[in-house]
């Protein structure tokens, strides 16, 4: 008699497969965040953005690869985290914004393997490579202008259900903490993708990679706003020469002692640009190597205030606490900067843009802004436009 395999023993090996596989690899990390929950009171699968729920008879109906596939499609709605940061499109439509989430994380899943190698997708899965390479509010205004019709032969339902309530019943700080659990594993999974030299994921690397060359911005606005200074100087010596008792220049950007970095967390900073902002200020410190990096986290008076010394960069992501959520303030963090009497190099202020009208007033020190919204200048210092733009 043919031995029956437990749906838990079924789903452990397919986080084996994926664990192991070059075109998956990088999603290690992932499949141990949260829960998983086997349980008959939802029809098919379910997450809410941290924890998986399968029903047995669901996982019963798949073949091996079949299996695989769901595994992945669950936690790339984690990796996404697209119960989180599309929650307004839920809102607005529900049923739309479940098929555009599915469409991205299927159309995701099969271009990492074309060929089948380790996931094969059901045949109730909804793709269509129209939608390729576009985020979820992308597909999702897309289909607002071409509701698909009911029903599963038009494309109507999808693979599993989305626990979107329950990914807003989490409170900001466990939000927060799933947000930097998720981006830890998916750097960690970069490391291990390259030791399996596994295929390169444009999903993560839209999710990790910055928008902004910092290297190249603050060398331009630092010369710009100190025309005596040289681009090369020997204030301090190129790192990489020094244990050789080489005495190099640096280049302008390495020169840079302290950066103080002020990112808002104002009511209007949604989830998604919070996440950007982080990316960035990490992005920040591994290009210039500042000696010291002051972050402030502020909306009408600076809520957090953080020390990063050379070397400790890495742990940012884990360590730091952002606070806000009122209005919004800059001139909190001129003032700040006074009553602490800091002496950055440069300050540089993550906002959209929606503050008073003198923009913090007058600030002493050279002011770098990186603002969301566009069409939003400051008249201090330089102003460069970021934009998040997550799947």
């Amino acid at each position: 008699m043919a031995r029956v395999t437990k749906p838990e023993d079924r789903v452990t090996k397919a986080h084996i497969r994926i664990m192991t596989s070059p075109e998956f690899c990088m999603f290690s990390g992932v499949l141990s965040i949260g829960g998983v929950t086997f349980t008959k009171d939802i029809p098919t699968a379910c997450t809410n953005g941290r924890d998986v729920f399968y029903n047995p008879d669901f996982i019963k109906t798949f073949g091996n690869k079949e299996l695989v596939f769901l595994v992945l499609h669950e936690n790339m709605h984690k990796v996404l985290q697209q119960l989180t940061i599309w929650n307004t499109l839920f809102k607005e439509d529900a049923r739309l914004a479940n098929i555009a989430a599915d469409y991205v994380v299927n159309g995701q899943i099969k271009d990492a393997d074309p060929d089948e190698q380790v996931a094969v997708m059901p045949k109730c899965a909804l793709y269509d490579k129209r939608y390729k390479d576009m985020t979820t509010k992308q597909v999702f205004d897309l289909l607002k202008k071409n509701p698909p019709m009911g029903g599963q032969g038009d494309k109507g339902e999808t693979l599993d259900s989305h626990d979107w309530e329950g990914a807003q019943e989490m409170g900001k700080e466990e939000k927060q903490e799933l947000q930097k659990q998720i981006d830890h594993a998916l750097r960690q999974g970069e490391i291990l993708r390259g030791k399996m030299s596994g295929n390169r994921h444009r999903g993560v690397d839209r999710l990790l990679q910055p928008k902004v060359n910092w290297r190249e911005q603050l060398r331009d606005f630092i010369t710009s706003v100190s025309k005596t200074k040289d681009m090369t100087s020997f204030k301090r010596p190129h790192r990489r020469f020094v244990g050789q008792d080489i005495y190099m220049p640096s280049m302008i950007g390495e020169s840079i002692h302290k950066i103080v970095v002020a990112g808002d967390l104002s009511g209007s900073i949604d989830e998604q640009t919070e996440r950007m902002f982080l990316t960035e200020i990490i992005k920040i410190c591994e290009d210039l190597t500042p000696d010291t990096v002051e972050l402030l986290w502020w909306d009408t008076a600076v809520q957090g205030h953080e020390i990063y010394s050379y070397g400790e960069y890495d742990t940012i992501f884990q360590r730091t606490k952002p606070k806000g959520g009122g209005g919004t303030t800059v001139g909190c963090v001129n003032q700040f900067i006074k009553d602490k009497r800091l002496t950055p190099d440069v300050v540089i202020i993550f906002t959209d843009g929606y503050v008073e009208s003198d923009w913090g007033g007058t600030w002493t020190h050279p002011t770098l802004w990186a603002i969301t919204e566009r069409d939003m200048v400051s008249p201090h210092g330089k102003s460069i436009h970021v934009t998040s733009d997550n799947s």
